[in-house]
């Protein structure tokens, strides 16, 4: 299959100096965007203080930057590729440090929330397109496995990264210095940028400027990420949540009826014609959805439940991030290599249900050693799992969609972290609310409510696996396959002119 048949096909991008450096510009600016997630939730107490926030009103400190960045993630990949993937990259960041800036300096709750939304804009923005250049710049299959393996360990290590960081911040200095820390990072990685990425002009706005094909996207998922942050709050059954999904889904289906009838449209549906890219994406919801219980409730465990203060909560859940660090760095690239994707993802995901098996039994009066720590040794599976759905949610797409897929697959990541916060944690809330009803003490019923939110966790991570074993099973191979024949299966692969 040659270029010639990618029509239309953005102009080639200029040679990067270095596409390592380049990866290291991009996996900062990752590292940034899933630290910022992090770091906020250690220091929510003391701004809540501070601030003088109600508890409803507090929440919007994360909804705010959830509903801007799932929103818009989409939008700005598809406008990587009309105006330029480099151009929004640092467009982004800019937007991002910017807003950092303003959230550490705020004095008022509004403009705390104001800041946040503004840095889900320049979030989503910037890393809507990250994956687009990435698999533009490193074409060699062994090479662009190891660039996702690094990619996929900075976005899962800088969650544990942050709550580590978050802790230390705010018992140290004080809650600003959360947001004041991404300054210095957000400068580095735009100046860095500027001559490490490859310039694109892209495919033009012309190809593909369907102005209420965004306005549906947009607002349906705005819509609907808003209905699910809101759960906790309403209820899952709530006539207003319903009304809202309704409203989302109503929406999202004008989308894509706008696009099957576009002319130039926002997200042309080939794209999902793709089963490495739908069911990836598939796959991302279930365990992104399904880890966030790890990732939050176990914080809240060690807290609430152990006693631990912020900074010894991120201290006990490091051993997690220097597992999946371990493995995605250390041998995800070669197991790929050697066994596929679609393998090492289901090696991952069993290791993943691994812990959350054992998080089903973690006790009240839990060991450290002996409860907890094996099961941030098998959280390793993240660093097999996160690298081979990524690789498999890119692999079929076309070089003038590599900033749609890249959109599309933060988008799912996105309602995924939503739809397991949400989701999850009300589940937990209501269960110890009823253990507490029925006498049980708070330890104990705090604990109930986690093994009920881990033990759905597990489900989703049992139907991530069936859907894994079956959407992304390899088509088999006919009689008159060539090799030759081999790279029409993944495009993407087809230099990028760097």
């Amino acid at each position: 299959m040659t270029t010639t048949s990618l029509a239309p096909a953005p102009a080639p991008a200029a040679a990067a100096p270095s596409r390592w450096l380049a990866l290291g510009v991009l996996a900062t600016s990752m590292l940034m965007t899933i630290l910022d997630g992090s770091i906020v939730t250690v220091a929510m107490p003391a701004i809540q203080s501070d601030l003088g926030f109600t508890p409803v009103g507090l929440s919007w400190v994360v909804n705010a930057y959830l509903i801007a960045f799932g929103s818009l993630l989409l939008l700005s990949g598809r406008l990587g590729d009309l105006i330029g993937r480099k151009r929004m990259f640092l467009a982004g960041t800019g937007v991002f440090t910017v807003a950092s800036l303003l959230a550490g300096a705020a004095t008022t709750p509004g403009l705390l929330i104001a800041a946040r939304f503004l840095q889900g804009v320049g979030s989503a923005m910037a890393s809507a397109v990250s994956l687009g250049i990435l698999i533009t710049l490193f074409t060699d299959p062994r090479e662009r496995a190891r660039a996702i393996a690094v990619f996929s360990f900075t976005g899962a290590a800088g969650a544990s990264i942050g709550q580590v960081l978050g802790g230390l911040l705010t018992d140290a200095l004080a809650w600003n210095w959360i947001f004041f820390i991404n300054l210095p990072i957000g400068i580095a990685a735009v100046l860095a940028a500027l001559p490490a990425l490859p310039s694109d002009r892209g495919l033009g706005l012309r190809a593909g400027a369907d102005a209420l094909g965004a306005l549906l996207a947009t607002s349906g998922l705005m819509t609907g990420i808003y209905a699910v942050v809101k759960i906790e709050e309403y209820g899952a059954g709530s006539a207003r949540t319903l009304g809202l999904g309704a409203l989302a889904l109503a929406l999202l289906a004008g989308f894509l009826v706008r696009q099957a009838k576009a002319a130039n449209p926002l997200m042309p549906l080939r794209i999902l014609r793709s089963r490495s890219v739908a069911g990836a994406n598939l796959v991302q919801v279930l365990m992104v959805a399904a880890m966030f219980s790890f990732q939050i409730l176990v914080a809240l465990y060690l807290q609430k439940v152990l006693g631990y203060s912020a900074a010894q909560t991120g201290l006990a859940m490091l051993p997690a991030a220097v597992m999946i660090g371990a493995v995605s760095l250390g041998v995800s690239a070669r197991l790929m290599s050697r066994f596929g994707e679609r393998n090492v993802l289901l090696a991952g995901l069993v290791l993943l249900l691994g812990a959350l098996a054992l998080l089903i039994r973690v006790p009240v009066h839990a060991s450290y050693a002996t409860d907890l720590l094996p099961v941030m040794l098998l959280v390793a599976g993240g660093g097999l799992a996160l690298p081979a759905v990524t690789s498999l949610g890119m692999s079929g797409a076309r070089e003038a969609d590599a900033g749609l897929a890249s959109g599309l697959f933060n988008t799912t990541q996105q309602i995924g972290m939503a739809l397991g916060i949400a989701v999850l944690s009300t589940l937990a809330a209501t269960r110890t609310e009823t253990l507490t009803e029925a006498g049980r003490p708070l330890a104990e019923a705090l604990t109930g409510g986690y093994h009920l939110a881990f033990t759905v966790g597990a489900a989703l991570l049992l139907t991530a696996l069936a859907a894994t074993a079956t959407i992304l099973k390899p088509p088999a191979k006919t009689p008159a396959e060539t090799p030759a024949e081999a790279p029409a299966k993944a495009p993407a692969t087809a230099p990028a002119g760097v």
